[in-house]
């Protein structure tokens, strides 16, 4: 007699560990990010019991004034949380990746602390309002970046709206140091080719203004990110590149391959393209006015005579009359 499995054959190791599996989708409008996950039975069995554990009632709940953390809930905690299996289990993760960053034992990441880097500007810290952005493109209200400074040494990078500017850390060297590092993150957000989405943790500082070879320094404001292929295509006879008045790295391309395209990555800083013009920036000239030709006469519009004062040269002599 002939048995149909209707399951199939049973997954074997190699089926599991090709499947597996973590997804975060895009951020959505409201600021929440969708995760999709399939975990392997060894990876559902270390959740499991640490779910059993910070996902329990009473444990991490956000609407305590001292949230219990650590130990064992207070009946009083028990019975005061309100929040069904899947917000405790969301207050779970963000209770264990707490515990990972304050515990000072997740290392480095190419050299830098294993920590939370935001970007914000002095105006909206002061007035309590408007976003920060982490070092990972991540948009946070300024409310929970206040509330995420009480838990862990993050690095809250404060810019001025107006210019831009950041920190004048003069070097006698030729490497960024971590601060520096932290600051480029925090400013450029990833590589400032344009059109790279190459995010600020794949790229490596770069002096914009003067490569180091030709004399240039190591400070914020002469150095910007780019990842390793665009970094080795600035060279002679390549890619150069300049950092413009509101501390923007400027792309120019070799002549052959100049289009007049933009010269500023916006892909990690969409909210420049929302700054509005500085108040402190000179006036635009006109390079050209000076050499422009003037007009020919027409029988509309009389020719100016030589007596204006306007003209090159100022008031012709009395007795240079035209005929």
């Amino acid at each position: 007699m002939f048995l149909l499995d209707q399951d199939g054959p049973e997954p074997d190791e190699h089926e599991r560990a090709r499947t597996r599996g973590v997804t975060k989708h895009q951020q959505r409008r409201d600021a929440m990010t969708d995760l999709a996950a399939r975990l392997t039975p060894e990876a559902w069995a270390v959740w499991e019991v640490l779910f059993a554990k910070y996902a329990a009632p009473g444990m991490c709940n956000p609407d305590d004034p001292q949230p219990c953390t650590s130990g064992t809930p207070s009946q009083a905690q028990i019975d005061n949380d309100h929040r069904s299996l899947a917000q405790r289990q969301h207050d779970a993760l963000l209770a264990v990746g707490r515990i990972a960053l304050m515990s000072g034992e997740a290392g480095q990441l190419n050299g830098l602390p294993v920590s939370v880097i935001i970007r914000t500007t002095l105006q909206d810290l002061e007035s309590r309002a408007g976003i920060g952005v982490t070092g990972g493109g991540t948009r946070l209200p300024i409310r929970d970046v206040i509330k995420m400074a009480g838990h862990a040494n993050h690095y809250l990078a404060v810019f001025d709206r107006a210019t831009g500017s950041a920190l004048d850390l003069f070097r006698t060297r030729r490497v960024a140091s971590p601060a520096q590092r932290i600051m480029l993150i925090a400013r450029d957000g990833g590589c400032t080719k344009p059109c790279c989405t190459v995010g600020a943790y794949g790229a490596q500082a770069h002096h914009a203004t003067t490569d180091w070879a030709a004399g240039g320094l190591t400070n914020v404001n002469d150095l910007g990110l780019a990842c390793p292929p665009d970094n080795r295509a600035v060279k002679d006879g390549g890619w150069s590149t300049a950092m413009n008045t509101r501390h923007e790295v400027e792309w120019t391309p070799p002549p052959h391959l100049d289009t007049g395209q933009t010269r500023v990555n916006t892909h990690h800083r969409p909210e420049a393209l929302l700054r509005p013009p500085d108040d402190d920036e000179p006036p635009a000239t006109a390079p050209h006015a000076a050499t422009a030709e003037p007009l020919a006469p027409t029988d509309a519009e009389p020719p100016t005579t030589a007596d204006d004062p306007a003209q090159p040269g100022g008031p012709a002599p009395p007795g240079d009359q035209a005929a």
